[in-house]
């Protein structure tokens, strides 16, 4: 389908008020949507349906679901078009509110002291941040995010039941295809300055084994294999993280989905360390509710057709194509919430024992400032 006449039909199913996602998966150019028939909020509790999920931070609320029967599916390439290009960034640097800094040094200092007590090793600590918009249209937003973040996973997603949300998020919460799985650890943040070959902090270092050391023993007992690569530095827009791929195989009966998700989701690279105990310190401390921020959302259980045979002069080979069953989910990163005409920017950090508030503090400020070069 021509891209002008995509965006064309889903500008008018978001007039209708009609549930939709429209998304682009990182490093390819198809951009993908499933326009929901209907206005019916669906949801998930077992993952074993096929569409697209979006689920919350707390797994104790719902997961909402696309479902796939209930939807129209289309696809286009990604075009770069002259309002993109013509879109100047906005280099208004605008300046959370002395209260807000405040409160959130306070928040990190209260998780430091808890860390120091013992109570915790680690836990996320975040904030959102409203930011007054003109009335603008969240489909070209989605544009700007796609020229801005073309490695990430980008996304505007719509429910009127629920809410508007686009994001641009860097990490893989799991990526299965058949029996074969791959996610990803990824923890620390520096700013990036035209190089990759940067020094890591112990800190940092240390951050980003938690992360991994959780991923691996949380899907050992439910995984046939597992493989855990080096450590590397990965470039997410104008940001840098720590990142290790870990992959393996993996035993695919009716509920495993369920199981594996409830045993890496949230990770703590949004959530911290024991998992629970630092969820819990959320929910009791942050003061504002996350919604589907750092949840996860994707393809969940969509069949995918691979061709085995290469040559296409050799039509007979190119009936055997190998129907695969994919599920690629993202963790719900560097996203905002569209609301009253405004913007609800949510962005937080790892908090360690020896993290200093001020510098937690002004690491969320560099993050917020990445996502409103969009709007």
């Amino acid at each position: 389908m021509g891209f002008t006449d995509f965006f064309d039909k889903v500008q008018k199913h978001l007039q209708a008020a009609l549930p939709f996602v429209v998304y682009k998966k990182p490093n390819v150019s198809d951009i993908q949507v499933l326009l929901q028939k209907d206005n019916k909020l669906y949801t998930t509790e077992d993952y074993s349906e096929s569409g697209f999920v979006f689920a919350p931070f707390n797994d104790q609320e719902v997961s909402v679901l696309l479902p796939l029967e209930a939807c129209e599916v289309l696809k286009t390439k990604y075009e770069l078009t002259s309002e993109v290009l013509n879109a100047t960034p906005s280099e208004k640097e605008v300046i959370p509110s002395a209260e807000k800094r405040e409160e959130h040094i306070a928040l990190v200092q209260n998780g430091v002291n808890a860390i120091n007590n013992k109570e915790l090793q680690k836990v996320v600590l975040s904030r959102c941040e409203a930011l007054n918009i003109s009335e603008e249209n969240p489909l070209e937003t989605f544009k700007r995010l796609l020229y801005n973040y073309p490695t990430a996973f980008v996304y505007c997603w719509f429910h009127p039941k629920v809410g508007l949300w686009l994001g641009a998020t860097p990490e893989t919460l799991i990526s299965i295809s058949n029996n074969r799985f791959k996610t990803m650890s990824l923890a620390g943040t520096q700013k990036y300055h035209g190089t990759e070959d940067v020094i890591w902090q112990e800190k940092e270092k240390e951050e980003q084994q938690i992360v991994t050391d959780f991923i691996v023993s949380s899907l050992e007992p439910l995984v046939k294999s597992i493989q855990v690569s080096k450590t590397q530095t990965a470039r997410a827009g104008s940001l840098l993280h720590l990142k290790t791929a870990i992959s393996g195989t993996i035993d695919t009966q009716d509920s495993y989905l369920k199981e594996v998700l409830k045993a890496i989701h949230p990770t703590p690279a949004v959530c911290g360390f024991p998992k629970e105990k630092a969820k819990q310190y959320i929910l009791k401390n942050e003061n504002y509710h996350r919604e589907f921020y750092s949840g996860f959302l994707g393809e969940l259980n969509l069949k995918e057709s691979q061709t085995r045979n290469t040559n296409r002069r050799n039509v007979e080979n190119n009936a055997y194509a190998t129907i695969k069953t994919v599920t690629n989910l993202f963790v719900n990163l560097r996203c905002m919430q569209l609301k009253d005409k405004q913007a609800l920017l949510y962005v937080g950090g790892g908090i360690t024992g020896d993290s200093v508030p001020e510098n937690e503090w002004q690491e969320t400020v560099n993050k917020t400032q990445t996502i409103k070069k969009v709007l």
